[in-house]
């Protein structure tokens, strides 16, 4: 039984047919730029780019950097989709709407997704610029894109996911090579429903939970993209500290600055790991 909903398996078929007319070869690989993070393709070779507004059925971004488009480019030879901007809970859309990208992308037959972020750092021993490669999640949204009918032609009722973060591609984002400059860390991202930011107490909080990082995306993808059976790869950009024993006020176009200046490291980041799985 399909979702009784908007943005159902027939809407991602439709948007993607409309993708496979425009794109050629189509990539098996795809990356969602999170906040200021558009960038990511800016020194890389172009191919098409296609205004989300032009896609059937797909949402549009409402929120600052984010472009709302999709880019087909290639990295290091490899045809690549890179998804401009995203979807959030806090805009009002539901986890369907969130995620349905991600079902689009699966209808295409992307068996790889790169999702990044930017995020607040909580481990004391994060600075800004670094870039942390999520092991692991935690879902505080209150939200889940599978509740209601399971959709088999998606993926199985009851997805497991302890490897939702794939090993394979986390171990070479790790050790990528030290020109890349800046420091790569690893840890747990914790997932708010957000917009607003987080009280000295949530972030204690979310310390104490395990959560190295926190910010208002990628949970709700990661769990589609789990589901429909992709290898997944986190990063996220720490772009402000959540240290409430140091707390300093963090502003939307500080977050976005910090960002944009990490895009090409992250872009270096994926390039790496695409060429080690290829």
């Amino acid at each position: 039984m399909a979702p009784s909903s908007m943005h159902d398996f027939n809407d991602a078929r439709t948007a993607a047919d409309f993708l496979r007319n425009s794109i050629d070869p189509m990539p098996k690989k795809a990356v969602l730029a999170g906040t200021g993070l558009g960038e990511i393709a800016g020194s890389i070779r172009t191919r098409a780019v296609i205004d989300y507004c032009d896609i059937p059925h797909f949402p549009l971004s409402t929120v600052q950097s984010h472009y709302g488009r999709l880019m087909a480019v290639s990295l290091k030879g490899i045809p690549l989709l890179i998804l401009q901007g995203r979807f959030h809970l806090y805009e009002g859309y539901s986890p369907l709407e969130v995620t349905f990208p991600i079902r689009v992308l699966q209808a295409l037959g992307i068996d790889t997704l790169v999702l990044t972020n930017a995020s607040g750092g909580l481990n004391p021993a994060f600075e800004t610029g670094d870039i942390m490669v999520i092991e692991d999640h935690i879902n505080l949204t209150g939200a889940n894109p599978l509740t209601g009918p399971n959709d088999d032609r998606w993926g199985p009722r009851f997805p497991g996911m302890t490897d939702a973060y794939t090993s394979s591609l986390s171990e070479p984002a790790l050790v990528c090579p030290a020109s890349l400059g800046g420091r790569v860390r690893r840890g747990v991202y914790a997932g708010l429903r957000g917009p607003s930011l987080e009280t000295p107490a949530e972030m204690r909080f979310l310390r104490t939970i395990g959560a190295d990082a926190v910010g208002f995306s990628t949970v709700m993808e990661a769990i589609a993209a789990v589901h429909a059976n992709m290898a997944v790869l986190g990063l996220s950009v720490i772009t402000n500290m959540c240290l409430p024993e140091a707390l300093t006020p963090a502003s939307v176009d500080d977050i976005v600055a910090v960002a944009q200046s990490a895009a090409p490291r992250l872009a270096a980041i994926v390039g790496h790991v695409i060429g080690v799985q290829t």
